[in-house]
């Protein structure tokens, strides 16, 4: 699902925001939990249901956001390895352009040697580490010609450009090396959270995992009622919207303006029903942090790969994929939109219209279409529209 971390988006948001959590919805509501089990510990000091609950609420949320930080770092690694590889090839050429020049140099310096001209001085100044230096004693000045001293110009050229990009490469290798440390770390906190979600969770004994498929059921039945609510307030407000043009465009000469927004908003669907069509294509293939497909994905790397089947290139996180494009609000939304949830901006869906929208939720879990409400109004922090 978002870069070693990177500043706090600055999309608007369009709902209140509250601690939230992305495990499933079986294990996100607290009050559900508090009716039906017990939040005190057991006489074993086995944890209650809504303890476990709460851990595996944090771990889940804890590895969300490790995995945006892990696609951020990796996507990083790979711009920064090409840039490398780039300067250090760059580095050989100049290096052999250096030698080259240097070789010319001897042979001046052989020339002279072989004729017994002025050898010990020319020579060494011919030979020198840095001619430059000799060069500009006004006494060696005559002793050049032209052709020498193009030679020496160009070597001091060639020795001049090759440090710098010696030193280019080398602060470049030490960067790259940097955020490999950080994509180690990020995939350590990712397995470690994960690994810790997955022990709670399998000390659940068989009732206490039906009672929470319970709770799944009421929440998704919760989320699918607020789904329809913005359903029907969105299809209200599209009614009155196409009331409101058809009367403008009878008593208006603003046609151009009209038929411009017309056209843009045709072009966006038609976009948007690229988008939806590969990420409904999608559903069923499991969630694997770090994944871009095509057998698996993660949040952010479903909506990249949905839009850009679509012709629109996306960012790699949520946390760049937040600020590309232009917020609208919930009421707003439109099939093709990108829907961000939590204050920290780690996870996306792609709405599909009708409140639902096709996401990757989390691992363990597969892409699936689900309501916008899944874990609740306040955790939404955010509608784009990216093309």
């Amino acid at each position: 699902m978002a870069s070693h971390r990177k500043s706090r988006p600055s999309a608007t948001r369009v709902a209140g925001i509250r601690t939230p959590a992305l495990a499933t919805a079986a294990l996100t509501s607290v009050a559900l939990l508090s009716q039906t089990a017990n939040a005190a510990p057991s006489e074993d000091g086995k944890p209650s249901l809504e303890e476990v609950e709460k851990k595996v609420d944090a771990l889940y949320r804890q590895a969300e956001s490790a995995t945006e930080k892990y696609d951020a770092a990796k996507e990083k690694t790979g711009t920064q390895r090409k840039q490398v590889d780039t300067l250090l090839d760059d580095v050989a050429k100049r290096t052999d352009r250096l030698n080259k020049a240097r070789e010319e140099l001897g042979s001046f310096a052989a020339a002279q040697y072989r004729t017994g001209t002025e050898v010990p001085q020319t020579a060494t100044f011919l030979l020198a580490n840095d001619p430059q230096d000799y060069f500009d004693q006004s006494q060696l000045m005559h002793r050049l010609t032209s052709r020498q001293k193009g030679a020496v110009d160009d070597y001091a050229t060639q020795q001049s450009a090759t440090m710098k990009k010696r030193q280019e490469a080398a602060k470049s290798l030490e960067t790259l090396t940097e955020t490999q440390d950080e994509l180690k770390t990020a995939k350590t906190t990712v397995q470690t959270k994960l690994a810790s979600a997955r022990e709670l969770l399998s000390q659940l004994t068989a009732q206490e995992k039906a009672r929470l498929a319970e709770i799944e059921k009421q929440q998704q039945e919760a989320a699918a009622r607020k789904a329809a609510e913005l359903a029907k307030q969105q299809a209200a407000a599209a009614a009155a919207a196409k009331q409101d043009t058809s009367s403008s465009s009878t008593s208006s000469s603003s046609g151009s303006s009209s038929s411009s927004s017309s056209s843009s908003s045709s072009a966006y669907a038609t976009k948007a029903a690229k988008a939806i069509a590969f990420a409904r294509a999608q559903i069923g293939k499991p969630y694997v942090w770090g994944a871009t497909g095509p057998g698996s994905y993660d949040c952010s790397g479903l909506s990249q790969a949905a839009w850009k089947a679509a012709g629109v290139s996306l960012p790699r996180t949520t946390y760049d994929q937040v600020n590309a494009g232009t917020t609208v609000s919930l009421a707003d939304a439109q099939p093709g939109d990108l829907v961000f949830f939590y204050d920290d901006v780690s996870h996306v869906g792609i709405y599909i219209g009708n409140g639902m929208m096709i996401h990757a939720p989390k691992p363990g879990a597969y892409v699936r279409e689900e309501s916008i409400y899944y874990g609740g109004e306040s955790i939404i922090h955010s509608v784009v529209r990216p093309a």
